[in-house]
């Protein structure tokens, strides 16, 4: 018998929190506003409703777990951006933070999209994957086969970017909408040399959700990756210049 989300204690609302307060102090502990645990009951966890009442800390937190790395210096301007977007709506989804995140580059430079996507699969097949990307205009297609439609796709992908030695350590598939047409949100999260990102699409194509959001992982780990390059040539072109002075 299904359990109504407003049900006292053991429905999901009874662990959802939209106060600023409460979303902070949960995040300091757990068992703050609460003599139970979500687990107890079946409910993964606790969750924290995104709303104009919620705090940096909140935000911060959600935008982690995207895979978006937001410091204390740029918490500020993110906030800001952020209350702008919740002023207008009740909630605010993880659709709407991607959009923002994305939105504060000038351009799309460096960012990989999904142009085609074809896989053939069945139980009597090798499954197999042909997909075509761009990043600033250059455009890439490639095949590749695999244990399953997925794993085909993400291995094509691997070939199109160039990229090695990516480790898939998370893949999660969940329905934003019901109906049979529903739009399906799959999570990912890859790691390579100690950098781990997450990355995510939406579709009512599960496998081109599959494709989006490996892709945005991938996009996410170069620019990680770059940027730590560029901090290290930083660092090695300022101690050049202190060892010259000496």
């Amino acid at each position: 018998m299904p359990v109504q989300p407003n049900k006292s204690v053991v429905g999901e609302n009874a662990f959802a929190h939209a106060s600023g307060i409460h979303q902070d102090a949960i995040l300091k502990h757990e068992s703050t506003f609460g003599i139970m645990t979500p687990q107890s009951i079946g409910i993964p966890g606790h969750e924290l409703v995104l709303t104009a009442r919620s705090g940096k800390h909140a935000l911060q937190h959600r935008l982690n777990y995207l895979g978006y790395k937001i410091g204390e210096a740029q918490l500020p301007d993110t906030y800001a951006k952020f209350l702008t977007i919740a002023d207008k709506k009740k909630e605010v989804f993880d659709e709407d933070l991607v959009h923002m995140m994305e939105g504060n580059d000038a351009s799309s430079h460096g960012i990989y999209n999904l142009d085609y996507i074809y896989v053939a699969t069945g139980n009597k097949i090798v499954p197999t994957a042909t997909i075509e990307i761009s990043k600033d205009g250059n455009k890439n297609t490639k095949a590749a086969t695999g244990d399953g439609p997925v794993d085909a796709m993400f291995k094509a992908i691997n070939e199109a970017t160039g990229e090695e030695n990516i480790k898939l350590t998370d893949y999660q598939i969940k329905a934003v909408t019901k109906g049979t047409e529903a739009m399906g949100e799959v999570n990912v999260r890859i790691s390579r040399d100690n950098n781990e990102v997450t990355g995510r699409g939406a579709s009512t194509d599960i496998l081109e959700a599959s494709a989006k959001a490996y892709l945005s992982a991938i996009t996410k780990l170069e620019k990680e990756t770059g940027k730590k390059a560029e901090s290290k040539a930083a660092v090695k072109k300022a101690n050049k210049k202190k060892a010259a002075k000496k």
